[in-house]
């Protein structure tokens, strides 16, 4: 079994930063894509970020230049860094990830999800 367990969400003014953590554990032998992906109520989920790992990263034009993925493969995390927040950020935040089990075979998961809420 395999979970990915994110942190790191909450209340933020405009302007603000946040920055979420998600970390798989169980049988994980490698992990190859990690990615963050949000809802906003009335929306259809979509692709905040992704990286590979090698690290070459892919970011949705809304939140280019003002949000970062990062990925530390020793502890199985990923992480994403926001800046300069906006109440368009307002969503549940998904973790998702490729994973290899340490049994051979290849997993998708989903994180159970965080929100991040940018208000005044």
């Amino acid at each position: 079994q395999v979970q990915l367990v994110e942190s790191g969400g909450g209340l933020v003014q405009p302007g603000g930063s946040l920055n979420l953590s998600c970390a798989a554990s169980g049988s994980v032998f490698r992990i190859n894509i990690m990615g963050w992906y949000r809802r906003a109520p009335g929306k259809q989920r979509e692709l905040v970020a992704t990286i590979k790992s090698g690290r070459r990263t892919n970011y949705a034009d809304s939140v280019k230049g003002r949000f970062a993925i990062s990925r530390d493969n020793t502890k199985n995390t990923a992480y994403l860094q926001m800046n300069n927040l906006s109440p368009e950020d307002t969503a549940g935040y998904y973790c998702n990830a490729s994973i290899m089990l340490i049994t051979g075979h290849s997993k998708e998961c989903w994180g159970q999800g965080t929100q991040v809420t940018v208000s005044s």
